[in-house]
C-alpha cells in the first residue's frame, strides 16, 4: 500500500500539472472515449501504456482471460455485458478491441482442464464460459506440443471467440449494420511488447505495425 500512496504523491506533485487542463475538460464535458478496449486483468497488460493513450481515450474492461460471454449469459457472470452495452449504446464508441496476450493464466488453467478449487467458485464458473475455446484447441491444434505454442494458439482462439460473442449483442449488431462500429482482435506478446491484429481475409494474426506501414 505504501507504494500506491507514494505513487499518488508523485502524481500530484510531479505529473498532474501536465494533465491539469485535460482533467478539467474531462470533468466539465464528461467522457467521450473512441474505443472500448477489452483485455485481461493480468497486471502486465496495460491498455493505456501499450497504445500510449491519454485519460478519456479508452473505455477499458479488464477481466480474467479477456473473456466476452455470450449475450444470453445473465447474472453475476456477465457484468462484462453491462460495460459493452454502456460503451456501445451510451458512449457510442467507434471501435471495440479485444486484446488477448501471451502467458495468460486463465488460458493455462483452461488447457490444463484441472478442477478449480471449491474455494473459488466464481473463477470456476467464469472459465466455463470459455469452454468452446478448449473444444476448438482440441480439434484444430492437437498437433501442437504443449507449452507456449499451444497456449498462444488458445489465447488467439479466445480472442476470436470473444469477437464472435460480441456479434450476439443487439446493440453491437445494430451498430455493425449501420457501419458505425468496428471490431478488432489483438494479441499482445509480453516478452517483446509486440501487438498482432487478426486479419479476417488471411485468417491469421499479423504484426499490427506492419499493417500500418
Amino acid at each position: 500500500m505504501q507504494r500506491l500512496i507514494e505513487g499518488v504523491h508523485k502524481f500530484q506533485k510531479d505529473e498532474f500539472g501536465n494533465y491539469r487542463k485535460l482533467f478539467r475538460k474531462l470533468s466539465q464535458n464528461g467522457q467521450n472515449p473512441h474505443t472500448l478496449f477489452i483485455t485481461c486483468s493480468d497486471s502486465r497488460v496495460l491498455a493505456e501504456l501499450i497504445t500510449q493513450s491519454k485519460p478519456g481515450d479508452l473505455f477499458v474492461v479488464k477481466n480474467i482471460g479477456n473473456i466476452v460471454p455470450p449475450a444470453t449469459v445473465t447474472g453475476d457472470t456477465n457484468s462484462t455485458a453491462a460495460a459493452i452495452e454502456f460503451a456501445v449504446e451510451k458512449l457510442q464508441v467507434n471501435d471495440i478491441v479485444v486484446c488477448g496476450h501471451s502467458q495468460c493464466g486463465a488460458i493455462s488453467a483452461l488447457l490444463d482442464n484441472q478442477p478449480v478449487s471449491d474455494s473459488t467458485p466464481n473463477l470456476r464458473d467464469w472459465l466455463k464460459l470459455a469452454a468452446p475455446v478448449l473444444d476448438t484447441v482440441k480439434k484444430n491444434y492437437a498437433h501442437l506440443p504443449g507449452g507456449a505454442a499451444r497456449e498462444n494458439a488458445a489465447a488467439e482462439e479466445n480472442v476470436l471467440f470473444a469477437l464472435e460473442s460480441l456479434h450476439g449483442y443487439p446493440c453491437v449488431q445494430d451498430r455493425l449494420m449501420n457501419g458505425s462500429l468496428r471490431l478488432h482482435g489483438w494479441f499482445f506478446k509480453i516478452a517483446t511488447a509486440e501487438l498482432f491484429a487478426y486479419d479476417p481475409e488471411a485468417r491469421q494474426f499479423s504484426p499490427l505495425i506492419a499493417d500500418k506501414e
